[in-house]
């Protein structure tokens, strides 16, 4: 049985590298098109949608938060899937009532060149943290940091990953993610039953942490409530799918998706509320599983992160050429430089792993708080189409988020310790609250005082 992880995991690469075409046509390959040069359908772009947004981090983290901070904590996490109706907001204003083709024609033409330089920094370390947080999940579910195992297992992954995604680009992503979601809904399925029909779950092991708006789990779903306006427009796999089909295909797949992502991720979730029900001094939330369910379904959990991080590692790859191609215009879009690019992505996220800090979740814990520099020009600029905001406004904005990004990084890791003593407060999460209040009220100040200097001046120049 100790081999059905790798023979299960190699069964699927191959199965994956199988189903994906070459291309040589940039339609297809960054923009996902069919060879006969028709969009995805309705299924594959709701499967892909969530597939991508299901990745080995985030099925952790719910689990995680679930295990430490009960129902709350899980439900915290999930609050973050309300980006698809976010999301969904987002692309349907820029595309159908401004009628731009990318996140980035939009921010060029109200910010100029700083607008997209802030949007591509951001994306772009994005994009690195996402390929090494992945990659790290594969090397710590095969084996101990640094053994050959874990190194063996990280590299295999991200050489044959790699080999499938640069095929393709996007259309071979959305072939594969319809393949890894089906497969992973089997297995959540399985996990699930076994949990529901386990003596030890009931209804109150669920509550078994009350409700408190003062504890962790309360405070996290306030962050996600604030963050979740501009945590959608920051992640670039999300907005590339919004740009591959119609009005109405496009509305319904961020619909479709953003229910069935939530309830995946709190079924997902719900394994560790019930690891943390029925753990026991001295145990971590994989032993209290491993006893509670036994070690062949603990199998299972670990597939299921398996198949998110492939899924998400292939999406990112192909986000992560278009970027670079297409979007920044950095090098000409050919099928060619998008596959480098894929490779220079893979490499720079292997470097992180085997050079950088092997917290997983240290590279990507700021994000949503970074993302908030995007709230007042969602707010202000698309959905209220201001144009008489000075770029002075959103470069506020940007350094503020920025700031407040890593001021939360330097906290939480115990670096500093400037906010707890002045408002007494000493949870990372209730500092990470006070924060990201702090970096929307002077974002949206910024951009409220720009705009009433647009009018005065504009004012001024009618007069004149």
């Amino acid at each position: 049985m100790s081999y059905f992880l790798p023979v299960a995991s190699i069964a699927i690469l191959l199965l994956s590298f199988f189903i994906a075409r070459p291309s040589n046509q940039s339609e297809s390959f960054f923009h996902g098109k069919s060879s006969t040069g028709k969009a995805p359908t309705l299924l594959t772009l709701v499967l892909s949608q969530v597939t991508t947004w299901i990745f080995a981090r985030s099925l952790l983290n719910a689990a995680i938060l679930g295990y430490y901070y009960g129902l709350w904590g899980t439900l915290a996490y999930a609050a973050y899937y309300l980006s698809f109706i976010t999301g969904g907001m987002i692309i349907d204003s820029l595309r159908f009532r401004h009628g731009y083709d990318s996140v980035q024609a939009f921010l060029k033409d109200r910010f100029g060149a700083t607008g997209t330089r802030c949007y591509n920094f951001v994306i772009g370390i994005r994009l690195v943290s996402e390929v090494f947080a992945n990659l790290l999940v594969i090397g710590i579910l095969f084996g101990a940091a640094g053994s050959q195992i874990y190194t063996l297992a990280i590299v295999g992954f991200a050489i044959i990953t790699l080999a499938y995604a640069a095929l393709g680009g996007l259309q071979t992503s959305l072939k594969t993610d319809v393949l890894q979601m089906s497969l992973f809904m089997v297995v959540l399925t399985a996990l699930v039953l076994l949990m529901f029909g386990h003596s030890e779950f009931s209804t109150a092991t669920l509550l078994f942490k009350p409700f408190d708006i003062t504890e962790p789990g309360p405070v996290l779903i306030a962050v996600a409530l604030l963050q979740v306006w501009s945590y959608p427009m920051h992640d670039p796999v999300m907005m590339d799918r919004g740009f591959l089909a119609d009005r109405a295909t496009t509305r319904k797949s961020f619909l479709h998706a953003g229910w069935l992502a939530t309830l995946c991720i709190i079924l997902f979730g719900l394994l560790g509320v019930f690891a943390g029900a029925n753990t026991v001094s001295g145990e971590d939330m994989n032993a209290t599983l491993t006893r509670l369910l036994g070690e062949t379904p603990m199998l299972l959990f670990s597939l299921a992160l398996v198949i998110s991080a492939m899924s998400t590692l292939d999406s990112t790859l192909s986000s992560a050429s278009k970027l670079v191609a297409v979007d920044m215009k950095c090098v000409h879009a050919s099928v060619t430089n998008g596959r480098l690019i894929m490779a220079l992505f893979m490499l720079a996220g292997l470097g992180l792993v085997f050079l950088g800090n092997k917290d997983i979740f240290s590279a990507v814990a700021v994000s949503g708080t970074v993302s908030m520099y995007l709230t007042p020009v969602i707010l202000f600029s698309l959905w209220g189409n201001q144009r008489d905001i000075p770029v002075w406004s959103y470069r506020a904005a940007f350094v503020t988020a920025l700031a407040g990004a890593a001021l939360y990084f330097t906290e939480s890791s115990g670096h500093t310790d400037l906010i707890g003593p002045m408002l007494d407060i000493s949870h990372k999460y209730s500092k990470l609250l006070v924060i990201c209040i702090a970096v929307l009220f002077a974002g949206c100040g910024a951009f409220l005082l720009g705009l009433m200097t647009g009018h005065r001046t504009s004012a001024a120049r009618s007069i004149d």
